[in-house]
């Protein structure tokens, strides 16, 4: 006995020694790194916060990183956040989740702050044994192969490259079950788009990625290729983007894996800069030339993506096709807002440029209906709009569709850790890095993709029945009123009154 436990003393003598000796080796590696770090911070002339306080200094870098995730989780208040709010993530994890998304004692917006709208309640709602599904819509009636569905909300413009090949396999098998659209962006169309089944808008912008020859320009060819697929049912042009008006696509290199760079006709590993518009475009003619050419191409419908600057430019646009006639005209136009989003932009861009979806789409409608245009072209709404209030609002402003994109990110995951123009997405949605890419599991995330338009239709549809109309498309501005800046309601419909059409 007393020879084990000398042993045992043996060994705690021996193991404290070799503590003792990891912990000054660790105590001297630390003594050595702040010597070196001091000498480098004092003597470097790049950062004065650096050089006046070395060492410490560079916690302010640290902190200065890690301070937009404590806010996030821990001192931001659920209405306090931007771009998109704790409430509003919240409710779309819990649509996509398909779990109860019911809230108790009451409302944490401030249903007075100039904007709000509020929706115009009936006073006999209908009832669940009257209401209807939305009702299908037909895009470019006179085309080929028109397009009709009855999906209000459908997937916005994200090419692969800008978000990852789990996430578009995610999103195009949710959207095949849910029965709405997705857009390609203008990355061109890859397998993963396809293989999911789903309807699809290809969108070309402007460096033409997938659709163009050796020198850049527009194949009509590869158009051809493009449309034999019975998926793709529509083809969008993309003028400007709602973050960055007059920016072309940005898609840093070290996104640009081999496969995507085949897909797109471009170098591997370098960043792809499109241009800010489309060379061969410089006036609304040619934009309606371009249009025609790629329906009659195709077959299918046309039409194109923009930000609104100022209402004067689509007078100009409509009278354009006034003056050249109805059969000209796009089959669609989708409005981005201001408030749009996107995975590089200059933030001069991004805060500073173009119309908000609110002010922009109700002009667009009344000067569609002003120049007697309203029935031949559809209307698309896309800028944040990623709740039920959102996109009811929409609706009632006169759209005929509205599209998200961040809205489905959030649905396959996104934590809105604002790293999307890096490779670095903790989620997977806008990285190939495997490593993270693994998190990401396509056949479940597609289940939460199709639950999320589930219950945004069911939803839209409550607020519809408690306007007392049978279905969410049924809505108009009469069903909605906005706060003015003194704390009052106005209705929309007083707030936009009918414009007096143009005459011939």
């Amino acid at each position: 006995m007393n020879h084990l436990s000398a042993q045992f003393v043996d060994f705690l003598i021996t193991a404290m020694e070799v503590l003792a000796a990891l912990f000054i080796l660790v105590l001297g590696l630390v003594v050595l790194w702040v010597v070196v770090t001091y000498v480098i911070d004092v003597t470097q002339t790049q950062q004065t916060i650096r050089r006046n306080y070395p060492v410490i200094g560079r916690f302010r870098y640290l902190f200065e990183h890690i301070g937009e995730f404590f806010r996030q989780y821990f001192f931001a208040m659920d209405r306090e956040e931007y771009p998109f709010n704790r409430a509003q993530r919240s409710w779309v994890y819990r649509a996509s989740k398909d779990v109860d998304s019911t809230v108790a004692f009451g409302s944490t917006d401030n249903i007075n702050g100039a904007g709000r709208v509020l929706f115009v309640n009936c006073a006999f709602p209908t009832l669940g044994d009257d209401a209807v599904p939305p009702i299908p819509v037909t895009v470019g009636e006179n085309c080929k192969h028109p397009y009709t569905t009855d999906s209000i909300i459908n997937i916005s413009g994200m090419s692969f490259g800008a978000i990852s090949q789990p996430a578009v396999q995610a999103l195009s098998a949710g959207a095949k079950e849910a029965g709405c659209w997705m857009n390609t962006g203008e990355g061109g169309l890859s397998p993963y788009h396809l293989e999911g089944g789903a309807d699809i808008v290809f969108q070309i912008g402007t460096a033409k990625n997938g659709v163009s020859d050796l020198d850049g320009n527009l194949d009509d060819d590869k158009l051809a290729e493009i449309a034999a697929h019975p998926e793709v049912k529509m083809f969008e042009i993309k003028m400007s983007q709602g973050a960055k008006p007059g920016k072309g696509g940005i898609l840093p290199g070290e996104k640009v894996t081999e496969e995507i760079a085949k897909i797109r006709g471009i170098e591997v590993g370098k960043d792809a800069m499109s241009p800010n518009r489309h060379p061969d475009i410089s006036s609304f003619d040619d934009l309606l030339d371009m249009v025609n050419r790629i329906r009659k191409v195709t077959g299918k419908p046309t039409g194109f993506k923009m930000v609104v600057g100022a209402p004067s430019q689509l007078d100009h646009l409509f009278s354009t096709i006034r003056n050249r006639g109805l059969e000209v005209a796009p089959d669609f136009i989708t409005i981005d807002g201001a408030e749009g989003g996107t995975g590089a932009a200059p933030m001069a861009l991004i805060d500073s440029v173009g119309m908000s979806i609110r002010e922009s789409l109700p002009i667009v409608v009344d000067k569609l209906k002003q120049y007697g245009l309203r029935e031949r072209i559809r209307v698309i709404a896309s800028g944040k709009l990623i709740t039920p209030g959102a996109v009811a609002w929409a609706l009632c402003a006169g759209t005929d569709f509205i599209t998200s994109a961040r809205g489905f990110m959030f649905s396959l995951g996104c934590i809105q850790a604002l790293q999307c123009n890096k490779n670095t997405c903790p989620t997977g949605i806008t990285t190939h890095d495997p490593k993270f890419q693994r998190g990401l599991h396509p056949q479940t995330k597609a289940i939460r993709v199709t639950s999320y338009v589930t219950n945004m239709v069911k939803e839209v549809g409550i607020i519809a029945h408690s306007c007392g109309v049978k279905n969410p498309r049924a809505l108009n501005r009469s069903h909605a009123r906005i706060v003015t800046g003194n704390g009052t309601a106005i209705g929309m419909d007083e707030l936009y009154p009918d414009l007096e059409p143009i005459k011939e």
